[in-house]
């Protein structure tokens, strides 16, 4: 989702993360603030039919670079987390998820899809 306007200011794009353990939001949200360059915001779920909860997301506002940089520290997020920990997420129309076994070959397709 592209958030600037034409002129000098880069334009800002986000990118949402599904976690597969809710319980590590806060975790995750806390080492992705360190990045520097980058807003991250929690999203509120929206229930589907039949549901009593929607699951909450985190939501990265950069410009391409600083979501690069975001995405870099993603593999010691994963590994840092139980087995079978996973990130879901959506860049530029095309979805992904990540996990111990394929974030490292991941990694350079999400950073060439930011740079276009």
């Amino acid at each position: 989702m592209s958030l600037g306007e034409a002129g000098n200011a880069p334009t800002l794009e986000r990118i949402d993360l599904e976690l597969s353990d809710p319980s590590q939001l806060g975790s995750v949200r806390d080492w992705l603030r360190a990045v520097p360059g980058i807003e991250v915001t929690t999203t509120a779920g929206e229930p589907g039919p039949g549901e009593l909860g929607g699951t909450d997301t985190l939501s990265i506002i950069a410009s391409s670079a600083g979501l690069i940089s975001a995405i870099k520290v993603l593999p010691d997020i994963i590994r840092a987390r139980r087995v079978g920990f996973q990130i879901k997420t959506e860049v530029r129309g095309k979805p992904f998820e990540l996990n111990a076994a394929n974030v490292e070959e991941l990694l350079p397709v999400l950073e060439r899809l930011l740079d276009e």
